[in-house]
């Protein structure tokens, strides 16, 4: 199957080096737009519309007879910038700065007080493919909105570009809706008609990668509004600008083609193996052996050991641990302690006879603290997991002296990682003996078995959506919506049989080896 990023990448790369489309030598070159520029901000300055302060820093950058580039500043000086000068262009091109061409402002950096209706707060979150997502939008007042319009507001063909976080996402502004931004760089195109802004729009897409390389920051990269405005962009001739948006936009759409096949041939995978996982957790993927010993037997004996534990002092006593059976009504009832109440209306599905439902106090063994040590270690954070395939892709080895304050997480062999932020984002892995040496961040709940859950069919079951949209309902947080311990260990487990449970995974894994040859026809 086409590798459509990089085909889009490449694309891309072609329009801003000047090879998408051939050059007009009857063009006016950019050298001359870029003049009619300067010559509009200097009238600007003269009729009181911009301020002296507004353009001394602004540029001219061109070629000397040495065929270097060099830099003209305000002040007369000029530099060689040959260095600066990324990639070379056509002939009827030219370099700038950024705040050469188009206004550069960036939003507020505060955060206004939110109110439930007014005008919409746009953040890099609502950044979403070339335009604002206003799902998950906030509002401030409009009292609040003028304030930070009087310097930043927003208007139809502006472009919002992200600075801080995500860094990126480019938007152009295309709705005469009153808007305001926050940590969002503001991109107008206030000095000339001749400078289409979807063109540079397009150059944002394309430098977002090389911005996002050279951010600041550590967990909350950013770049800076003089980063912004120093940048350089290619320019060229009014006429090609037109021309390399408008095939770019045939070659997009070509391209969404393609995507819209692949992701709907994915979408019918992930849909066939999310089917496989419901009929597992559900006792319907294979039949039941009645010679199998019953998951309440196991559950019992698995009590009965804590019980002799707890006497001998080795272990205490977890109050939220329960029983949960069918009574002779056929309703579910939960054992806590010597309390009984009625839970009927919590089960979800029926099981088989042999299953059991379990609360995650009752199946799993819950977590172990450990500190690194040696000269370094093996180290699992929510960038060594692969959430498209829900394993893990790597482990990091860190030095003992920098080990990051929430790498206290012990793994052991069938263990499962199970993120609590985001839990839809699939951040869930099996830990295999491979990686039972490692240590796991806090940002992960370890799953480990008492006994009562099979490693590999614990797995499956935290991979299921039941599990994952279930524990979703309990996201609490706006920046880093996360679940709780208590959220995973309360949650209904349906158990199996062990036998039972090693059989199902056979078969998940005979199916799932079936649907991977599919796929790969398909490609």
């Amino acid at each position: 199957m086409i590798d459509t990023s990089a085909l889009r990448e490449k694309v891309l790369d072609l329009a801003i080096r000047g090879k998408l489309v051939p050059q007009d030598p009857n063009d006016e070159p950019a050298s001359v737009l870029l003049g009619r520029i300067r010559a509009e901000k200097e009238q600007m300055v003269k009729d009181g519309k911009l301020k002296a302060k507004d353009i001394k820093n602004d540029t001219v950058i061109f070629k000397g007879e040495d065929n270097l580039h060099y830099e003209k500043f305000s002040d007369g000086t000029v530099k060689c910038i040959e260095d600066e000068i990324p990639f070379d262009v056509p002939d009827g091109w030219a370099w700038c700065r950024l705040n050469s061409a188009v206004d550069v402002r960036d939003g507020t950096h505060d955060t206004p007080k939110y109110v439930s209706s007014g005008v919409p707060l746009i953040t890099s979150k609502n950044l979403n493919e070339g335009g604002i997502d206003y799902s998950n939008v906030k509002f401030i007042s409009e009292h609040d909105a003028k304030i930070i319009n009087m310097r930043s507001g927003v208007d139809v063909g502006d472009i919002l570009y992200a600075m801080i976080g995500t860094i990126g996402n480019p938007a152009l502004i295309k709705e005469n809706i009153l808007i305001s931004i926050k940590n969002v760089a503001l991109f107008k195109f206030d000095y000339s008609l001749d400078l289409y802004n979807e063109y540079i729009l397009l150059f944002l897409q394309y430098a977002q990668k090389d911005m996002k390389y050279n951010a600041s920051g550590g967990l909350q990269p950013f770049v800076s509004l003089s980063y912004l405005r120093n940048y350089l962009v290619p320019i060229p001739p009014i006429n090609e600008q037109r021309k390399i948006s408008d095939i770019y936009k045939n070659i997009e759409k070509n391209i969404d083609t393609i995507e819209n096949n692949k992701s709907a041939t994915m979408d019918l995978i992930s849909s066939i193996k999310s089917k496989i996982l419901d009929l597992a957790i559900r006792g319907k993927l294979v039949p039941q052996d009645p010679n199998d010993e019953p998951a309440s037997v196991l559950l019992e004996r698995i009590k009965a050991e804590k019980e002799e534990l707890i006497k001998q002092g080795k272990i205490k006593r977890d109050k939220k641990e329960s029983v949960i059976f069918k009574g002779e009504d056929n309703s579910y009832y939960e054992k806590i302690g010597s309390e009984i109440i009625n839970i009927s209306d919590e089960i979800p599905f029926d099981i088989p006879d042999s299953w059991s439902w379990c609360r995650g106090y009752s199946c799993f063994a819950g977590m172990n603290s450990t500190k690194p040590t040696g000269d370094s270690f093996r180290y699992i954070d929510i960038d060594s997991i692969d959430n498209k395939i829900q394993k893990i892709r790597n482990a990091k080895t860190v030095p003992t002296k920098k080990a990051p304050s929430r790498a206290s997480r012990d793994v052991e062999n069938g263990s499962v990682l199970f993120s609590f932020v985001r839990p839809y984002l699939k951040n869930i892995a099996y830990v295999s003996k491979e990686y039972s040496d490692c240590i796991a961040s806090t940002g992960f709940y370890i799953c480990n078995s008492n006994g009562a859950l099979d490693g590999e069919f614990m797995y499956y079951l935290m991979i299921s959506d039941y599990v994952v949209k279930g524990l979703n309902q309990f996201m609490k947080g706006d920046n880093s919506p996360s679940i709780t311990k208590d959220n995973i260990e309360g949650w209904l487990y349906p158990i199996p049989p062990l036998m039972e449970q090693k059989e199902i995974c056979e078969k998940i894994s005979a199916l799932y080896t079936e649907v991977r040859e599919i796929e790969k026809s398909l490609n």
